[in-house]
C-alpha cells in the first residue's frame, strides 16, 4: 500500500541546533499515527516541514508517492494537508463562519458566498458530528468547541492529511473523548490522522502506530499493539523512568496561607468563587482537582494579586493580603511576590512569558529589583550568569539564552517559567497546570523538584486537571465544582470515581 506521508532523509538546521537529523519513515493512508518524543525532539519542526512553514535542508518528502517541494502552507493545503496548531489561529471576535472564509472570501459576492460556506459547514457538522454553529462567535465557545471549529477548517478545506500538535493539552477529559469520537470518524471516512502528543495512554487509546523521536532522531516506530507505556517512555528518554518519586514524610508545618469566605463575582453579577475556605501549611501541597471552568483559574489569580476579591478574608503567614481599599489589582503581582508568592500560570503565552523577549529577559521577569544595579540599571552580566545555571539546571533545549522564547517549544516555555519561579526561593507557590504540554521526562523532573521545595517548607498550591498528577504530588485534595469546593480528601483516600463525582458537584463531602 502506498504511504500517505513518506519522510526519507530529512535534515533542519537552525543555526547551531540540528532540529532534524536524517528523518526517515512512513504513515500509511487511513491510520492515525502518532508522533512522540521529548520537548526539542524535533516533532513540531518536523510537521512545520511537512505544512511548509520551513524547507528541509535535505531529503526528501513525498505525498501519495509523489515527491514534493512544499514552499507553504498554502500549497501543503492544495495538496490536502491540513493542521490544528496547539495555540488556536481563531479570531476571537468573528464568528465561525468568518474564520473559515478569512484567505478564501470567494471575491465580492460576499454574501452569496457565506450562504454557501455557511450550508457547506452544517453539512460538515452533521456528516462527522462536530456539533458547531457556524453562527457563534469564537468568544462565546468553550476550548473544546474551539479546537472542533479548527478542524472543520480543515475539513471544509479538503485536508485528507491532518496534523494535531498536542490537541488534548488543554481539553477535559469529556472533550478529548469527544475528539477522540470524531477522529476515529475521520479515520473511517479514509482520512489519515498525524497525532502529537505526550500522553502516552492517549497513543495507546487511539493510534494504529507510533513513531518516536529524540534529540531530532527517529529512534523507533512500532505497532501500537505491540508496545506499553513503560517501552514508549524509555524510547523517550533512553532511561527507564521513576513513576514514584520519593518524598519526604508529611509533616506540615505553620499555616502559610489562610482562606476564609472568598468570593468573586465578576462585572456581569456572575458569581465565579463562592464561600471558599481552606488552609495551606509550610511543607505540604494541596492540590484542587476539577474540570477546567470550574473557578480554579480565578481562585490563582486572586491569590497571586491579579484580580480583587469581591469579599473575604485571605492572609499569608498572619497577615492579610492587601487587597483592601484598592480600585483595582494594578501593581499588586509585584506586591505579592515582594511577599514571598511565586505564581506558574496556567496559560504561560497569556500570562507567564513575553513571545518576543529572549529567554533570558523571560528568565527574570518580575523580578528585576532583585537584579537591579545603581539608578535602576540592570546587571544583565549577573542576569546572563543566572539564566545558563537555570537553563542546564532544568534542561531547556536548546540552551540558548539569546534566543526569542516563542521559538523553543511549549515544554521548554514551561521549564523557563517553572525554573524563574522557583528560583526566586517562595514561601508560597501558586502552580496551575505545571506540566501541561510537556513530555514525560520533564514531567518527572518537575514533579521531583516541586516534591524537594515541600519537603524544604514551602507552601504549594497546585491546580492541575489531571488526576494522575494529583495523586503523585498531592498531601491534601480539594475538589471544585461550579466555583465551590465540593470535597476534601487526604491523598490516601484517592477514589477517581469520588473525585469525578465531587468534580461533576453530585454531592458533597
Amino acid at each position: 500500500m502506498q504511504a500517505a506521508v513518506e519522510f526519507q532523509h530529512i535534515s533542519k538546521r537552525f543555526g547551531a541546533v540540528q532540529a532534524n537529523r536524517d528523518v526517515s519513515f512512513s504513515i500509511a493512508p487511513g491510520s492515525i499515527h502518532g508522533i512522540i518524543g521529548e520537548n526539542g525532539a524535533g516533532k513540531s519542526t518536523l510537521m512545520s516541514i511537512l505544512y511548509g512553514y520551513y524547507r528541509a535542508d535535505g531529503g526528501q518528502l513525498l505525498i501519495n508517492g509523489t515527491p514534493q517541494q512544499i514552499r507553504n502552507s498554502q500549497e501543503a493545503i492544495d495538496l490536502g494537508i491540513g493542521m490544528v496548531h496547539q495555540h488556536f489561529m481563531l479570531v476571537e471576535n468573528m464568528t465561525v463562519l468568518d474564520n473559515v472564509m478569512l484567505g478564501s472570501e470567494g471575491g465580492f459576492r460576499l454574501a452569496a458566498h457565506r450562504k454557501q460556506v455557511e450550508a457547506s459547514l452544517r453539512e460538515i457538522c452533521q456528516r462527522y458530528s462536530l456539533d458547531v454553529d457556524p453562527l457563534a462567535k469564537i468568544q462565546d465557545l468553550s476550548v473544546g468547541i474551539q479546537q472542533r471549529v479548527e478542524i472543520l477548517k480543515q475539513i471544509y478545506r479538503s485536508a485528507n492529511i491532518l496534523i494535531l500538535d498536542e490537541p488534548t493539552a488543554v481539553l477535559t477529559v469529556q472533550e478529548t473523548a469527544s475528539l477522540f469520537a470524531v477522529l476515529r470518524l475521520f479515520k473511517e471516512q479514509g482520512k489519515t490522522i498525524i497525532l502529537i502528543t505526550h500522553k502516552l495512554q492517549e497513543i495507546l487509546d487511539i493510534t494504529d502506530e507510533v513513531t518516536v523521536m529524540r534529540a531530532g532522531t527517529v529512534v523507533g516506530s512500532v505497532q501500537t499493539t505491540n508496545t506499553n507505556k513503560e517501552q514508549l517512555a524509555e524510547l523517550m528518554v533512553g532511561r527507564p523512568i521513576e513513576t514514584h518519586l520519593p518524598r519526604g514524610p508529611y509533616a506540615p508545618g505553620e499555616t502559610v496561607l489562610d482562606v476564609k469566605g472568598l468570593n468573586l463575582i465578576n462585572a456581569q453579577q456572575v458569581s465565579l468563587l463562592k464561600d471558599l475556605n481552606f488552609n495551606i501549611r509550610a511543607g505540604e501541597i494541596v492540590a484542587i482537582a476539577g474540570v477546567s471552568g470550574n473557578g480554579q483559574s480565578e481562585l490563582l489569580e486572586v491569590l497571586s494579586g491579579m484580580r480583587l476579591p469581591s469579599s473575604g478574608a485571605v492572609t499569608m503567614q498572619g497577615k492579610p493580603l492587601p487587597f483592601a481599599g484598592r480600585k483595582d489589582a494594578d501593581g499588586l503581582p509585584a506586591t505579592f511576590r515582594e511577599l514571598g508568592i511565586a505564581h506558574v500560570p496556567e496559560d504561560r503565552l497569556r500570562d507567564a512569558v513575553v513571545k518576543n523577549f529572549s529567554v533570558m529577559m523571560n528568565s527574570f521577569l518580575g523580578y528585576q529589583k532583585k537584579l537591579g544595579k545603581a539608578f535602576g540599571l540592570l546587571d544583565y552580566k549577573a542576569i546572563l550568569k543566572t539564566c545558563n545555571e537555570l537553563l542546564s539546571k532544568f534542561d531547556v533545549r536548546p540552551a540558548d539564552p539569546h534566543l526569542r522564547i516563542a521559538l523553543l517549544s511549549g515544554g521548554n516555555q514551561q521549564k523557563v517559567v517553572m525554573a524563574r519561579e522557583m528560583a526566586s526561593e517562595p514561601k508560597l507557590m501558586l502552580v496551575g497546570q505545571p506540566t501541561r504540554g510537556v513530555d514525560i521526562g520533564t514531567i518527572e523532573s518537575l514533579h521531583a523538584r516541586l516534591l524537594a521545595m515541600r519537603d524544604a517548607g514551602v507552601a504549594i498550591l497546585l491546580v492541575s486537571v489531571e488526576l494522575e498528577e494529583v495523586r503523585a504530588l498531592a498531601d491534601r485534595i480539594l475538589v471544585m465544582s461550579g466555583g465551590c469546593i465540593t470535597g476534601e480528601l487526604k491523598v490516601e483516600e484517592f477514589d477517581a470515581t469520588r473525585i469525578g463525582l465531587l468534580m461533576g458537584g453530585l454531592h458533597k463531602h
